[in-house]
């Protein structure tokens, strides 16, 4: 079971939601923090990270003395990492993705492709929990590759979270795109719910199945309630808006370790998560058969 925590803006509570989540499991449970510009949920449980690997991506190199100047590199190119300009061609790494394209386009077959390092891939243990984060290079602007790569690192028997980055982005996609239900967190606030609605739009788009957490619950905010109606999106649970969870979020510490009366919250959640996947699955089968 692969489960996707998401959200449409920072600072909801996702990656609380995730740690949480993997805290509270039973069974095998395996943690991947997607986030891999700020990754932080090794904040709240120390791994013991034992493996590191480099994550490249192959961008293209241009032998001067081959090339015609023809463009058809250029051309070919959707991110416009190659420049053309008279009887002179340039690459720009930092914009490209990797395609290849350009390798296929050279008809004077000028073009290579060199490895450059984008981030890091580390795994490891935090009690139960299989553990596995990426971090990208300083000055590394493009990251779904190497989220793509922590993805990768997905066990098959396991349940897999997914902490995504915040917002609605290519990573955000990356992330989520494949998992079998998406936890879309928010907060009872006009911010909240606009970010929440474009996230929802979202996973909708990339179809896959979600569900809403509601974070520092307990304040009115009728508007929230009213576009959760209207939308036919479940609240899965609510976090209430308590000064000691958020004295113990900034200590680092995991809630439903400091808090036991969550666990029952999270638990809960996870269950729920359990059976929606499996409604969807077999919705999915008997669409097949039809």
């Amino acid at each position: 079971m692969k489960i996707s925590v998401a959200s449409g803006k920072g600072g909801t509570g996702k990656t609380t939601v995730a740690v949480n989540l993997a805290y509270c499991a039973e069974e095998k449970v395996q943690l991947l923090d997607c986030d891999v510009e700020e990754p932080n949920c090794h904040l709240f449980l120390a791994p013991s990270i034992k493996e590191r690997v480099p994550v490249t991506l192959e961008v293209p190199e241009i032998a001067l003395e081959k090339c015609t100047y023809c463009g058809r590199c250029a051309k070919v190119c959707r991110f416009n990492a190659i420049a053309v300009l008279l009887k002179n061609a340039m690459v720009f790494p930092e914009l490209c993705h990797g395609c290849g394209g350009c390798l296929l386009a050279c008809p004077e077959s000028a073009i290579t492709l060199r490895k450059r390092a984008i981030g890091m891939v580390e795994k490891g243990m935090a009690g139960h929990i299989h553990f596995v984060h990426g971090r990208l290079e300083v000055g590394v602007a493009l990251s779904p590759p190497l989220v793509k790569a922590v993805k990768r690192e997905a066990l098959q028997d396991a349940i897999v979270i997914f902490d995504a980055p915040p917002g609605t982005s290519c990573p955000m996609v990356a992330t989520v795109k494949g998992t079998d239900f998406c936890i879309l967190v928010t907060e009872p606030t006009p911010f909240g719910l606009h970010d929440l609605s474009i996230a929802l739009e979202t996973v909708r788009k990339i179809a896959v199945p979600a569900g809403v957490v509601i974070n520092r619950a307990g304040r009115p905010y009728r508007e929230l309630n009213e576009y959760l109606d209207k939308e036919h999106i479940e609240v899965l649970c609510e976090i209430p808006f308590e000064r000691k969870y958020a004295e113990s979020y900034s200590t680092g510490a995991v809630l439903a370790k400091a808090h036991p009366e969550l666990k029952a919250c999270f638990s809960g959640l996870l269950r729920k998560v359990a059976e929606r996947c499996g409604k969807a699955a077999l919705q999915g089968q008997m669409r097949g058969e039809r």
